[in-house]
């Protein structure tokens, strides 16, 4: 277990970490324990009653968060031709088709989401030992691959973020909700998209449980339990919570 520091472990005792919060009441917790020198990302984790190793229960997809991520996302896209000057003019970082594809697999890899059109996965599929441990290999299930890249750029440029259930921890998927500096109106909007979205994606083989349980954190602060029982964030919740 990492060895923790005095920021870390004072922020622990200042609240019950034997309890479960509404959403609301959490994120606020996560807020006022974000006490880094620079703006924490907040994160939501859920741990979900599947085993993703196996194919009928794999939970995977994209999910817009109304608030946006409020980072900067840095796209690369895959395309050539008319497809790769539609993705420059949607604001893509990087654009390119051999050259890229020769660029990764050299090791750059300076960017957030890979995009490709579906005529360049032959190539791109070649980088799978590459981007497959990052997370970043284009994937038509997350909208990653597909013609209307100029689409998809402004979807993650503007708050789309992938989500999966990971197979190394048994099925947690965690999914940035915004920052500490979000007002909490803003990240319960985030939170209530990324619960909906993943209620959504429930396998038909999930038995039991779905979600087990459920956490938010800073990039530096401790987790603080969320109570499964109260996921639900309903407008007038968000009518209520500070701007």
């Amino acid at each position: 277990m990492p060895k923790r520091g005095k920021k870390y472990i004072d922020a622990t005792k200042r609240f019950d970490r034997q309890r479960s919060y509404a959403p609301g009441e959490a994120l606020d917790l996560v807020k006022s324990l974000a006490r880094a020198g620079f703006d924490e990302t907040v994160e939501l984790a859920v741990r979900l009653g599947v085993d993703p190793r196996k194919a009928d229960q794999v939970v995977r997809g994209t999910v817009a968060l109304p608030a946006g991520t409020g980072k900067d996302v840095r796209v690369a896209v895959f395309a050539a031709g008319a497809a790769a000057e539609a993705a420059r003019s949607a604001g893509a970082d990087i654009v390119g088709a051999d050259d890229l594809v020769a660029a990764v697999d050299g090791g750059m890899m300076d960017f957030d989401v890979a995009i490709a059109t579906p005529d360049l996965m032959g190539q791109v599929g070649r980088l799978g030992r590459k981007l497959g441990p990052r997370g970043l290999m284009p994937n038509p299930k997350t909208g990653t691959v597909t013609p209307d890249v100029a689409k998809a750029v402004t979807d993650f440029k503007g708050g789309r973020v992938e989500y999966r259930a990971d197979t190394r921890s048994r099925g947690v998927v965690q999914v940035p909700i915004g920052k500490a500096s979000f007002s909490r109106l803003a990240l319960m909007q985030n939170f209530r998209a990324v619960i909906d979205e993943v209620n959504r994606a429930k396998p038909a083989a999930a038995k039991g449980r779905y979600i087990k349980s459920v956490a938010v954190s800073s990039t530096m602060g401790p987790g603080v339990d969320v109570d499964v029982n109260a996921l639900r964030v309903t407008d007038e919740d968000l009518a209520g919570a500070p701007i």
